[in-house]
This record gives C-alpha cells, sequence and structure tokens, in this order.
C-alpha cells in the first residue's frame, strides 16, 4: 500500500455528486483588502479542477490569518473568491459566511456536479486551533471525502488537518503530493552525492535542521551571517559582522559530529566586506582570515562561490535553505544569485534534482529568476523547515494513517 493516497486513487465515476472537502492554504498577501500575491492560489487550482472534472462538488476550506477564535472583518476569506475564481479559469466559487452551521450547510447544498464553494476563515472558530473533536466533526458532516492540500499548514495539528481525517476517507491533493514527493526524493531516498546548502542569520534557529542533515547529506554548504558563526568558532576573525559568539561551542560540536558522520562541511573561505551595511556601500573582498575589525562579513567571495558551484557539479541531489549574503541589498546579492544559477543551469541540464524553500529562500531565487528553473521551489515556509528538520509533520501523519 503506498504511503499516502492520492487523487490517482480516486475512481472518476465514484465521486459524481460526492462532497469533497479540500484543506488548501489561501493565506495569501493582500495590500488595501486585494490579493497582493496569488501562487498559493495558483497552485491549489489544479487540484480543485481535477476533482470538478470528475463530477465533485468541491468545498474549500482554509485559514486567513491569525482571528485567534474571533470574527475579524480584515481576516475574511471573501476577497479571495475573485482571484480564486480566476485560478479555475472563470469558472464560479460560491461563497459562505461561516465553515460551519447553517450558512455553510446551505452553500454546500446548493452545489451542483463539478461547482465550486469556498467556506469562511477557519481560525474564527477557536476549534480549528484546538483541534477540538466536535469542530472537526461538524466540519466532516459537510463532506463525504476529505483531500489535504495544505503541505503549509501540515506542521499544525488542527481540527482542519488532522481532526476531518479521523472522520472521512481521506487522501493527498496534486500539491501535497508534489510536495511530499519531492522532499521524499531530496532527503529520504536521494540519489547521491546530496548536497545541503544553508544559509539564514541564524546558527540557534537552525540546531535541529543541522542535526538532521549531517546525518543525511555528503557535503553541507553553510552560508550567511550563521557562516560567520562556525568561522569564529574556529578562530577565524569576523570583525563587525552579525555572529552569535555564545553559540561557539554549539558549532564546533556540529562540525564534528558532520566530521564523524562522513559529511563534509563546506564554510567561505573569501567574503565580501563593507565598514556600513547599505545599498551601494563601498566593499572589498578579501581572504576568510583578513577580515579587518571594523568590517563586517556581508556576502560570500568569488573563490567560495566556485567552492560550491563545484560541489553542485559533482553532487545529484541539492536541498537549499536560506541565502548566502544579504541579498537584499546590493551588491551582496551575488553569491547567492550566482549559485542559484548555477543549481538552476544544472538542473535544466538534467544532472541536479534541486529542492528549495523557506521564505528568504524563496525570495532569494525569485531575486535570481530561478524559480520556475529548480525541481521543486516550496512555499511551505514552517512545515518544510519542520521537515528539514526531520520532525513528524501531524498533517502528513493523518494521511499516512488514513492510507
Amino acid at each position: 500500500m503506498a504511503a499516502f493516497r492520492t487523487l490517482d486513487d480516486l475512481d472518476g465515476g465514484a465521486i459524481r455528486g460526492k462532497r469533497v472537502l479540500v484543506r488548501a492554504d489561501l493565506n495569501v498577501p493582500t495590500r488595501e483588502g486585494a490579493v497582493s500575491d496569488a501562487t498559493r492560489i495558483d497552485r491549489v487550482a489544479p487540484t480543485l479542477l481535477a476533482l470538478a472534472e470528475k463530477g465533485a462538488r468541491v468545498i474549500i476550506l482554509s485559514h486567513f490569518g491569525r482571528p485567534k477564535g474571533k470574527r475579524v472583518p480584515a481576516m475574511s476569506l471573501e476577497p479571495v473568491v475573485g482571484p480564486l475564481s480566476e485560478a479555475l479559469g472563470g469558472r464560479a466559487v460560491g461563497f459562505a459566511s461561516d465553515c460551519v452551521g447553517p450558512v455553510a450547510a446551505a452553500a454546500v447544498a446548493a452545489l451542483g456536479d463539478g461547482e465550486f464553494a469556498l467556506l469562511e476563515n477557519l481560525r474564527v472558530h477557536p476549534g480549528e486551533e484546538a483541534n477540538d473533536e466536535a469542530f472537526a466533526a461538524a466540519l466532516a458532516a459537510l463532506g463525504d471525502l476529505y483531500v489535504n492540500d495544505a503541505f503549509s499548514t501540515a506542521h499544525r495539528a488542527h481540527a482542519s488537518t488532522t481532526g476531518i481525517a479521523r472522520h472521512l476517507p481521506a487522501l493527498a491533493g496534486r500539491l501535497m503530493q508534489a510536495e511530499l514527493e519531492a522532499l521524499e526524493n531530496a532527503l529520504e531516498r536521494p540519489e547521491h552525492p546530496l548536497v545541503a546548502v544553508v544559509g539564514g542569520a541564524k546558527v540557534s534557529t537552525k540546531l535541529a535542521l543541522l542535526g538532521n542533515l549531517i546525518a543525511k547529506v555528503d557535503r553541507l554548504v553553510i552560508g550567511g551571517a550563521m557562516a560567520n558563526t562556525f568561522l569564529q568558532a574556529r578562530g577565524s576573525a569576523v570583525g563587525k559582522s552579525l555572529c552569535e559568539a555564545d553559540q561557539a561551542a554549539t558549532a564546533r560540536q556540529i562540525a564534528a559530529r558532520a566530521e564523524a558522520a562522513g559529511c563534509s562541511v563546506i564554510l567561505p573561505v573569501d567574503a565580501v566586506i563593507a565598514r556600513e551595511f547599505k545599498a551601494g556601500a563601498p566593499t572589498e573582498t578579501v581572504a576568510i582570515d583578513a577580515v579587518p575589525a571594523e568590517a563586517m562579513i556581508l556576502d560570500l567571495g568569488p573563490a567560495s562561490v566556485a567552492l560550491i558551484i563545484e560541489a553542485l557539479r559533482a553532487a545529484k541531489t541539492l536541498v537549499w535553505n536560506g541565502p548566502l549574503g544579504a541579498f537584499e541589498v546590493p551588491p551582496f546579492d551575488r553569491a547567492t544569485t550566482a549559485t542559484a544559477q548555477a543549481a538552476a543551469a544544472l538542473t535544466r541540464a538534467g544532472t541536479l534534482l534541486s529542492v528549495a524553500g523557506g521564505g528568504d529562500t524563496v525570495a532569494a531565487l525569485r531575486h535570481a529568476g530561478v524559480v520556475e528553473q529548480f525541481s521543486y521551489v516550496s512555499t511551505a515556509g514552517g512545515a518544510f523547515l519542520e521537515w528539514l528538520e526531520g520532525k513528524t509533520l501531524p498533517g502528513v501523519a493523518a494521511l499516512h494513517d488514513a492510507a
């Protein structure tokens, strides 16, 4: 039996006329009440359309913001209806001003085969985040089948991510399936050599992630400000660079564990430095052991980038989380951009499976113009990080249990 059931396991005739609850993540950014980035809406559309084409009556569930169990007008899902309809090729999407009770039941009862209804923000009810059994049962009563297509919320044990699966047959949607397959191919059954690129500001926020990765990967690239902590821990001066001096012992311990596990750690050998952190600031490139006391490391230097690209060329699989420098402020975006473009080129050439995720990572890859050129880029944020940490995600566990 498969680890989880998918839409491919559905007999089209068997679900015609059935009510299918789809847990989506429509928690999209808005500006002045209008959706400003429809990426998450676009990504769930294939699942919704696939179900509608089989004649299902599609009921869409999502959270939006953090209303904390209360009705907050600015956190209504109603403004999402238009962009969702657009993503569905102009098909009409009904809207219910509640997700349980008579209003929701009426919206579901009004659906015909192949039609869509979006229910109001799950989190206006405290039972959602409390994973309340009565609330989960009330949601489940609206459907005959449950499809989870929100990997980005799978690290939360909420009523709509785990509770409904205890009441209805449960499957993974197309987006959830793609995410799980990409991550399993990258970490659970990868082709070796496997390289991980980990960047960002703080070692302290990525201890579990690093601990899990060094047991799985062949080479670990450490960049961003967190590399400064590793450099200082081995005795290199890092000037006024962002650095967690109190994590030095931890950094040495991680390096020792990596060596014992046969994981080669790649740290910067040169750096781009500046005396002030602002766009267009005068910069120098120096060897990593020649950082002046009054300077800050703000990006990796070209020799470091060359080492990383050399590792990628020898690799079969790449997992990437976190930028290599302060990419938001030019010219400190060069190392991240050059490495991302090299990984994208190797992916296009068919020699590298590349999986990346995390908020800053997605922004950095978009800045480099390569988001669409990686094998898979996860927009899941916290769920992606917890997967990299080796944690069991409740929403995924519910699908495994249902299978």
